[in-house]
């Protein structure tokens, strides 16, 4: 950043530390202000324009600024080119408005969608509250691995795509040199108080991704209630590496399950070695259900990812 950016950018950070909550596109800011869940005072990020854009390294991986909007991404040839996941899952997003400003921090950093915590009639753990009205009431659209107080998956699908890319992701506060932590490491999945672990006056500047290799491929899959501009149910995105028919690599991530999104582990050992072949992929996934600890509402979320990893899993070979 110039020197001028620097400035700002330190004293954006020192609002934040005095309690200002950050806005970047405020496509999600400016829905829970008027829901009465948000009363400011913001701290704008818009005018750091160091923290926009993508640049390449001279071994071939991408660094994309925080405030890169989804729609950049989405279109851009060369980071489809190199991270189609990533490409695939970014088009995939709500609206071409909402693409147009919302930002990959503000993607990262979302607050969850559960309609209680939306609801300002009801208390719960994420605003200060000790009980999770959606794990009595109506979760279906919540977890199936039951790991925290909060039932309300996260809601960021670019975060699935970074994880599924083994991305880092960089955070700095104004006060020294940014730290970075893999993508994974922005969210606690024991955590039911809040949905990204950055403190007050840190901010998600940028995300790296490490170079692609050869022979790779990858594909993006969800699972919704309806067509267009809806939140996925279940979505999943793998990359594999093959090498003489066979998967020599793979990472499979996935979303709308958990309170952070997570890599199937799992189901990338069952893959890996195995031939290029759909009927691998079938056999890869088995296990998915019964690695799921659902609630009541959300039983059928176990067979859903099972057959959405599936899915995306057979058309990276394709």
């Amino acid at each position: 950043m110039s020197t001028m950016s620097t400035e700002a950018f330190t004293r954006i950070t020192e609002r934040l530390r005095s309690g200002a909550e950050p806005r970047a596109g405020g496509t999600d800011a400016m829905a829970r202000l008027r829901a009465g869940l948000a009363a400011g005072p913001f701290a704008d990020l818009g005018s750091l324009e160091g923290l926009r854009g993508t640049a390449w390294g001279p071994e071939g991986g991408a660094r994309i600024g925080a405030l890169t909007t989804v729609a950049e991404i989405a279109a851009d040839p060369v980071l489809e080119a190199a991270y189609p996941g990533l490409a695939m899952t970014a088009r995939a997003l709500a609206t071409p408005q909402i693409r147009h400003a919302a930002t990959l921090g503000g993607n990262l950093l979302q607050r969850n969608r559960c309609w209680y915590f939306r609801n300002p009639a009801f208390s719960c753990h994420q605003d200060g509250g000790d009980t999770c009205p959606a794990r009595r009431g109506d979760h279906r659209g919540g977890t199936v691995f039951d790991t925290a107080p909060c039932v309300a998956p996260h809601a960021s699908s670019l975060a699935v795509a970074l994880l599924a890319y083994d991305a880092r992701a960089e955070a700095a506060d104004g006060r020294g040199e940014p730290g970075s932590r893999p993508v994974g490491g922005l969210y606690d999945a024991s955590d039911g108080t809040r949905d990204h672990v950055l403190e007050p006056g840190q901010v998600l500047t940028a995300v790296e991704l490490p170079p692609p290799g050869p022979g790779e491929r990858s594909a993006y899959r969800r699972a919704t209630a309806r067509s267009r501009a809806e939140w996925p149910l279940v979505e999943a995105v793998v990359r594999v590496v093959l090498e003489e028919g066979r998967v020599a690599r793979a990472a499979v991530a996935a979303g709308a399950v958990a309170r952070a999104p997570v890599r199937l582990e799992e189901v990338e050992a069952a893959f890996e070695g195995a031939p290029a072949d759909p009927a691998e992929a079938a056999k890869a996934v088995e296990g998915v259900p019964g690695r799921c600890s659902p609630l009541p509402g959300t039983r059928y979320k176990a067979t859903l990812l099972r057959d959405t990893v599936r899915d995306a899993l057979e058309r990276a070979l394709a």
